[in-house]
């Protein structure tokens, strides 16, 4: 299986000490509010999900959400978590850190099209 969200080692580093300070934790892709384009990290059912929302898959233990409406445009894209200096001006828990969670992304190959791990959708 090809996954739709990746995370590279300094992001987990951070994901890591996140953790250890606040437990569980969760993303959502923001779709423009706020810190524009940035996931937001929250402790774990500290953002409040709905029938809109599509789980692309866990970083780090952690699930990965998005809206629908976003996801039919970043559907045949992978997204790569990092992070970057600087303070974003959204509710994201890493905030105080100095850091912030940024998205890098790129277009499935054609060949991986086939092979992507499946989303899920808020069960009723």
């Amino acid at each position: 299986m090809v996954k739709r969200v990746l995370v590279d080692k300094d992001a987990s580093a951070l994901i890591a000490e996140l953790k250890g300070r606040f437990g569980e934790l969760m993303f959502h892709q923001s779709g423009g509010c706020c810190d524009g384009s940035s996931p937001m990290c929250f402790e774990k059912g500290e953002f409040k999900l709905g029938g809109s929302d599509v789980k692309l898959g866990e970083i780090d233990g952690c699930e990965f959400w998005m809206s629908k409406d976003q996801f039919e445009y970043w559907q045949h894209t992978q997204l790569t978590v990092g992070i970057t200096k600087g303070r974003g001006s959204s509710f994201s828990i890493e905030i105080p850190t100095g850091f912030r969670f940024m998205i890098h992304s790129r277009l499935f190959a054609d060949d991986e099209l086939n092979q992507l791990e499946e989303v899920a959708f808020i069960e009723d």
